[in-house]
């Protein structure tokens, strides 16, 4: 019965994902944790796998369409895939299990994530919920090579984010494509899935390469709820407005991103 609420929870994420196209892949850890009832630590490994598909299939229906920019992607991804697969391989097995105490408070690995996730989802949301809904103008710069190092760093530092939490950080991509690289909000919108497909694609490699296991049944059933979910929201999204679906979702994940943080620092 828990499995069937998670993968019913796996086919909702998929379709907000489709609908919005971006942020949706914010609820993978919390199923994985909360409903699912796997470790913290594993569930980063699990959503690395599921994110990654669910950008993949986003960026191929995009490719199609011609809206993925190749050269934006070598230049964010690359330093980002770096980053991300380094953190899994070597960062995130090397951190004790017992990090830090605090006035007798103590810190351990898993508390460390689910905080550090519960603040990624506040953020996520704020972002979500003050979007107008009405496309950025690119501002087309020039790519000089302060923007270039602007870019190869932020690529670098989203890349340790994802690689801690096991989430995409599209939200952090996007305006880097848009205001440095100069995209258009669609392009930046369907680079950023590449982006983010191909350094989760990363980080499983390094999960695999330090002996992380994965439970393939379940996350080839996870995985088939997410995509059917993914393929439903496509077509359903031009029949909603995608401000007020995506501000209410954002309203949504702010709520469950304070509670998770609660409770994350009650356990302190």
């Amino acid at each position: 019965m828990i499995d069937i609420a998670g993968y019913i929870l796996a086919a909702f994420m998929g379709l907000t994902l489709g609908m919005i196209g971006g942020g949706g892949s914010i609820l993978t850890v919390p199923i994985f944790v909360y409903v699912l009832s796997i470790n913290p630590v594993k569930s980063t490994s699990y959503s690395l796998l599921v994110v990654g598909a669910a950008a993949l299939f986003g960026a191929l229906r995009y490719h199609f369409e011609n809206l993925v920019n190749y050269r934006a992607a070598a230049i964010f991804g690359l330093p980002s895939l770096v980053s991300v697969y380094l953190t899994r391989r070597y960062l995130m097995p090397a951190l004790p299990e017992e990090i830090l105490v605090i006035n007798g408070f103590l810190i351990t690995k898993a508390i460390f994530i689910m905080v550090l996730f519960a603040s990624l989802m506040v953020t996520t949301a704020y972002f979500m919920i003050r979007s107008n809904g009405k496309p950025t103008p690119p501002r087309n710069p020039h790519l000089t090579l302060r923007n270039l190092l602007i870019v190869a760093v932020e690529g670098s530092m989203v890349g340790i984010v994802t690689g801690i939490v096991g989430a995409g950080g599209g939200f952090l991509i996007v305006p880097a494509l848009v205001l440095l690289v100069g995209l258009s909000m669609k392009e930046a919108v369907a680079t950023s899935l590449l982006i983010i497909a191909l350094k989760s694609l990363a980080g499983v490699i390094g999960d695999l390469q330090a002996h992380v296991t994965f439970d393939w049944v379940l996350l080839g059933y996870f995985l088939g709820f997410t995509l059917g979910g993914m393929f439903l929201g496509t077509h359903l999204a031009h029949r909603v407005s995608d401000g007020k679906l995506k501000k209410t979702f954002g309203w949504f994940v702010l709520i469950l991103g304070v509670m998770m943080l609660c409770g994350q620092i009650s356990q302190i």
